[in-house]
């Protein structure tokens, strides 16, 4: 699944345009190294965002085409 997608779907960033345009600003790192909206997520990845002055980084747990809001958040979890 691409970056972005992945990003929407686990509701990490709520757009999917805003997701792509934060990659595109280099606002997304995928296991220490910039990473484009294009990239295929895979589980075990690392992915580090930044927001501002504020940094959320997290695991790939699984990969899914579609979730509910529920389930959302047991796609990855939250490391520092």
């Amino acid at each position: 699944m691409r970056l972005d997608k992945y990003l929407k779907v686990s509701r990490l960033i709520k757009r999917r345009t805003v997701a792509s345009e934060a990659c595109a600003a280099c606002h997304v790192k995928v296991n220490g190294k910039v990473a484009k909206a294009s990239y295929e997520v895979k589980v075990g990845d690392r992915i580090e965002i930044t927001f501002g002055a504020k940094t959320v980084c997290v695991r790939v747990l699984d990969v899914k085409e579609y979730t509910r809001k529920e389930e959302a958040a047991a796609l990855y979890e939250v490391i520092d």
